[in-house]
């Protein structure tokens, strides 16, 4: 009998208690979660883990992994060693049914189900940390998710607005319909009408068939517009009569279309300065903005930074075949790491990470690897490792690399972040010879 499998009754269902002692182990490992950390720390045993590494390497959030170690702990399947911090280990059931019951489990490969939540709710992890701001961002996700509230997500380039947005679509009741993302930045001025609000066959030259725009087929789904700061008046106009009536009309159309759909925008400019300057339509700004979510810059969660590398690492290891904890981070790797001012935020960090991991020549990721960062918490490099300051030009060729870095090498967007045009933007990389530094798009 599983007289070893101790569950609280608080975290079993009373239909699993009255079951059998098999089915209470099947009960169990239902759950993707733990049946993660149960093979996890099974194909581990004898290390012990924090709950930080565990919820790096399984890129799972801090409150999910506490619910689960203490049920599997309960269980008797897996140890909690308090001596200063708490750490996690596996262990080994001394009932013999019970620890048959485990041995076959853990040699059946592929039995895991997939894990129920969608990807982006999962991405919700790196917005999350120990950090209190984003923690309240979190629990501002959740509450705007319950409901079909317009939502205006507000943070700097590369702080993780879509990954916002996408969870507050997952969480809520439209999760099973349509996700449509409109880059307002992206998309020409001439052209917004027809993409986002479709247009009819010959409406314009070139239109030989009929085209339904995002509006349409976010129906009754989640439209997602990123960059709204960057929407020119005359398309303001337009989307404004859409969110008051409720219907689009398409570009060469005559006829209303009834749409049902949930507003999400986001935007990393100041909507009410320019709204004060006549840039950005007042009735607009209230209709989008009923619930607003700020999204902090990653230099001001720096207790979260080394929390964050350790999953980005875990994650470049599964994608190149490796175990998640294949590398690891030096501690003096991590102080450098943390005092680099991260202007591309979440996006440069994971650029950063892949990076570092591609150049490490073995398990162990030091400062060297991640030399390329400028130092200074806050401060993108202005003085040298003496104290004195840095040439101009030093200083300047290291904000572009750090933003072409954050922004994957786009240099639409990298132009866009600097506040330059794409025709300077390329002249400085051709001055500083950056163009050769690898992985930039051209």
């Amino acid at each position: 009998m599983l007289t070893s499998v101790r569950m609280p009754s608080s975290s079993v269902p009373e239909e699993a208690l009255a079951s059998s002692e098999a089915q209470r182990f099947q009960w169990l490992v239902a759950s993707p979660l733990r049946a993660e950390l149960l093979r996890y720390l099974q194909a581990r045993r004898g290390q012990t883990f924090d709950l930080e590494a565990l919820t790096g390497a399984l890129g799972c959030m801090r409150v999910d992994a506490e619910r689960c170690l203490d049920t599997l702990v309960g269980a008797g399947l897996v140890r909690r060693d308090v001596n200063g911090s708490t750490r996690y280990g596996a262990e080994w059931p001394a009932d013999p049914d019970t620890a048959r019951l485990l041995s076959d489990y853990l040699a059946t490969p592929g039995v895991d189900a997939e894990r129920m939540e969608p990807a982006s709710v999962r991405k919700l992890m790196e917005l999350v940390g120990r950090d209190e701001k984003m923690l309240l961002v979190l629990e501002s996700i959740r509450t705007a998710a319950k409901t079909d509230i317009s939502v205006l997500v507000l943070g700097p380039t590369g702080a993780g607005k879509e990954v916002a947005a996408r969870a507050i679509h997952d969480l809520g009741r439209r999760q099973a319909r349509a996700f449509q993302a409109v880059s307002c930045a992206a998309v020409p001025d001439t052209l917004f009408e027809a993409e986002v609000f479709g247009h009819e066959r010959g409406a314009f030259t070139g239109a030989h068939e009929r085209r339904l725009g995002r509006v349409e087929l976010a129906n009754h789904g989640t439209l997602f517009l990123d960059e709204i700061g960057d929407l020119p008046l005359v398309s303001q106009a337009k989307l404004l009569r859409v969110l008051e009536q409720r219907q689009v009309e398409r570009l060469g159309g005559r006829v209303g279309i009834d749409v049902d759909f949930r507003l999400v925008s986001a935007t990393n400019r100041p909507l009410e300065l320019l709204v004060g300057e006549g840039r950005f339509r007042e009735d607009l700004f209230y209709r989008i903005n009923a619930f607003t979510i700020r999204l902090p810059p990653l230099r001001e969660r720096r207790e979260d930074i080394p929390l964050l590398a350790r999953m980005f690492l875990a994650k470049a290891c599964a994608a190149d075949g490796l175990p998640p904890d294949a590398r690891r981070f030096t501690p003096a790797a991590l102080a450098r790491l943390g005092a680099h001012s991260w202007p591309g935020n979440i996006r440069e960090l994971i650029a950063t990470v892949a990076r570092a991991a591609l150049s490490a020549d073995g398990p162990v990721i030091d400062e060297r690897h991640v030399g390329f960062l400028s130092l200074g918490s806050g401060d993108p490099g202005h003085t040298g490792g003496d104290g004195r300051i840095r040439p101009l030009a030093d200083v300047e060729r290291d904000h572009i690399r750090a933003a072409l870095v954050a922004t994957g090498g786009n240099k639409k967007e990298t132009a866009r972040l600097l506040h330059i045009s794409r025709e300077t933007l390329y002249r400085k990389i051709r001055t500083f010879e950056l163009a050769a530094s690898g992985g930039l798009r051209p």
